[in-house]
């Protein structure tokens, strides 16, 4: 079953290392990227210390009662805890922790452990996070909590201290093409696009329409081509439609991407790293003409205007600037009729 999950080799191997030892922490603190797979292999490890077939080698076999019912989070030892998605600020409440509690302290039903998975935790309320940690503290022997966050940062670090910390990088390009051509019989190319876009972030990309996304890399395209970068007008009516349509940070990605092309092209890197391959002779001429340190401060404005769209900031004036600064990096190469 951990074979199922793209990457990840080290967390796996500290895990299963820790389960053929018999020195299972009382507590693991799972951080990294968003959708990169570290609930899957939270699920796996609860799956692989509470299964049936007992002969096994550090693993689940993901066909017992046992491991059916923690896939599908109904196990009695097993309890799964996350922000209730519905609300306009998904937090994990206090009540939600007391009911944990009181289900924590009796020995386990039917497996070895009872195991709890706290996804999301940095959204824990200041209540729900004192009321945690307070079991952390004192762990029954028979308990096992693996809280998982994208921002370990958000969490009190009397909580972080008292869980062993498995950091999760996003697998290597080649992992995830690989995946989603065995799992969704996908074209090498649809592959290698979802990829890149999801930036390695497996479960974004298999889950990620293809089509949709061909049609949203051809509007970027459009946007960002030089007739288009050639004309105030059309600069100004798209900041204005993308920030109306609340569009404005998937475009702050785009534009990155389309900046980063240009960036390998113009210091001549890896090729197969780029995005918009299929519009190479196009990336290269303009590549040619803009200066790799401007694309650097650009892509660096991207990442600020990015960081700062969680406050309060006009998205439209912002991608209006950053759209008029690159229009001004770039020296258009002049249409083949004007050359002749």
């Amino acid at each position: 079953m951990f074979k199922d999950i793209v990457g990840h080799e080290g967390p796996k191997a500290i895990l299963q290392a820790a389960m053929r030892n018999d020195r299972i922490a009382h507590a693991y603190l799972f951080h990294g990227e968003d959708r990169i797979g570290k609930r899957l292999t939270a699920v796996r490890f609860g799956q692989a210390l509470n299964c049936d077939a007992s002969a096994l080698d550090a693993d689940a076999c993901g066909s017992c009662q046992s491991c059916r019912q923690i896939e599908a989070a109904t196990h009695p030892d097993f309890v799964l805890i996350e922000p209730d998605q519905e609300l306009a600020n998904p937090q994990i409440k206090i009540e939600q922790i007391r009911h944990l509690e009181q289900h924590i302290i009796y020995r386990p039903l039917i497996g070895r452990f009872k195991i709890v998975l706290i996804d999301e935790a940095d959204r824990m309320t200041i209540g729900a996070a004192n009321a945690l940690l307070k079991t952390l503290e004192e762990p029954p022997g028979h308990s096992l909590f693996v809280l998982i966050t994208g921002r370990p940062y958000a969490l009190p670090a009397t909580i972080q201290s008292r869980c062993q910390r498995l950091r999760f990088v996003p697998p290597a390009q080649t992992q995830v093409e690989a995946a989603l051509i065995v799992r969704r019989n996908m074209p090498p190319a649809d592959a290698r696009l979802l990829a890149i876009a999801c930036q390695a972030r497996v479960g974004h990309a298999l889950h990620s329409d293809i089509k949709n996304l061909r049609a949203i890399q051809d509007e970027f395209h459009t946007l960002l081509s030089p007739p288009s970068l050639r004309s105030v007008t059309q600069i100004l009516a798209a900041a204005e439609a993308l920030a109306k349509s609340d569009r404005a940070v998937d475009a702050l990605e785009w534009i990155a991407q389309y900046l980063r092309d240009l960036l390998l092209l113009s210091v001549g890197a890896d090729r197969t790293l780029m995005m918009h391959v299929e519009r190479i002779e196009e990336l290269q001429a303009l590549s040619r003409s803009v200066r790799p340190d401007t694309l650097v401060d650009l892509l660096t404005e991207v990442e600020q205007i990015h960081r700062a769209s969680t406050r309060n900031i006009n998205l439209q004036l912002a991608l209006e600037t950053l759209l008029l600064r690159l229009r001004d990096a770039v020296h258009f190469p002049a249409p083949a009729a004007m050359t002749q």
